[in-house]
């Protein structure tokens, strides 16, 4: 079987894991620091928090933002489910805008669209969380503009971006958002296993992300209510558990230096495939010549009524493909809120016909020749 996408784990990610189970700091140490470090240095933010996972890092950015019961959150449908549930943990509402057929990111159409109504009804988001699918950035320049028209923050999930560029800038570089969401789970550009960052310019955004990710406790002096010795510490907030080790790091920070290399390569495998399969009836990806992609998926689109037989049919061959995503607000968790079918047209149409196909970042052009060639089998061309 040939996966939709998979980790790449060298020797030297190995050696970098066992350096640290033989030194003094297993979980938050110098290595993790190093590792925020880096990953503020590429992406040239000021601030990185680093965490367990994506999903911890949208819940404290949410909660650093302010956002608490009463509130209101706005993403695209086309996600997986923790860009909207971090609102949800918040005690927010969550509502969603629909996609762009083209980019299947956030239509910024449908986003003013959406604000016009709300500003009427006085019922304006208190945070949009735009999402990259595919590492493809959202138009953030016109997010952005309307945030500051509309007065909301904006978080950008990149959980598929890191590695991606807008405007010549790296996604990440905060310039069109408040906090930005990388994941680095292992289907993901590069893995820490589990684990997530969130980074920022702003230093009160990203003090109060430190503390919430490990239990609300504070040893700076400074912040406490009394001090009895340099023993002390103080709860001085409802906080978690969110922290990641020095072991994720160190596997982070080997992976990082392999960063560049993986989207380049992503970036071939996915102009092959655009090549290769231009005689195929699928609709291919689209690409924003705004941006540079990560290339974390590469989703096309079939005939209406084709996508359950042909998906089976590839898996039989072993093609492991996959679908991404079903939309949030037809889960059956989320229609409790009123969301029903027909509320997102753009969103639904696009999860009838999607289907990602294999890209990883050690994939070779002999497994996807494989994963073209039982394509060409299952549809023609």
């Amino acid at each position: 079987m040939i996966p939709y996408g998979r980790q790449d784990i060298t020797q030297e990610d190995v050696e970098h894991v066992i350096s640290v189970l033989k030194s003094d700091f297993l979980t938050q140490g110098p290595v993790l620091e190093s590792f925020e470090k880096e990953i503020s240095r590429y992406t040239g933010a000021k601030y990185a928090a680093a965490v367990n996972s994506a999903t911890s890092a949208l819940h404290i950015a949410c909660m650093a933002l302010g956002l608490q019961k009463g509130g209101r959150l706005w993403t695209s449908p086309i996600t997986f489910v923790a860009s909207a549930n971090c609102g949800l943990y918040c005690g927010a509402d969550v509502d969603f805008v629909d996609i762009d057929p083209l980019t299947y990111n956030m239509s910024v159409i449908a986003l003013e669209e959406k604000l016009i109504h709300a500003e009427s009804k006085g019922c304006l988001p208190d945070i949009v969380v735009p999402v990259h699918l595919s590492g493809q950035s959202c138009d953030m320049k016109s997010i952005f503009d309307l945030s500051r028209k509309y007065g909301f923050s904006v978080i950008e999930d990149a959980s598929h971006a890191i590695g991606a560029k807008y405007k010549d800038e790296p996604v990440g570089s905060c310039k069109y958002s408040d906090i930005t969401v990388f994941s680095f789970h292992p289907v993901k550009i590069i893995t820490t296993g589990e684990g997530g960052v969130a980074v920022t310019n702003n230093q009160e955004i990203f003090n109060k992300m430190t503390l919430l990710r490990s239990h609300g406790i504070t040893r700076d002096v400074e912040k406490m209510k009394q001090f009895h010795g340099n023993w002390y510490y103080e709860q001085i907030d409802l906080g978690f558990n969110y922290r990641m080790t020095d072991m994720q790091a160190a596997l982070g920070l080997s992976q990082l230096c392999r960063l560049d290399a993986y989207v380049r390569h992503r970036n071939k495998l996915s102009n092959r495939y655009d090549s290769l399969m231009s005689d195929i009836n699928v609709m291919l990806p689209y690409q924003s010549d705004q941006v540079y992609s990560s290339r974390h998926l590469y989703i096309i689109r079939l005939q209406k009524n084709k996508r359950a037989e042909v998906f089976e049919r590839l898996r039989e061959l072993g093609v492991g493909v996959n679908v991404h995503y079903i939309p949030v607000h037809m889960q059956p968790y989320y229609r409790q809120f009123g969301f029903a079918a027909g509320m997102f047209p753009e969103a639904e149409s696009y999860y009838k016909e999607a289907i990602s196909i294999p890209i990883f970042g050690a994939m070779s052009f002999h497994q996807q020749n494989k994963v073209i060639e039982k394509i060409k089998l299952v549809l023609g061309g």
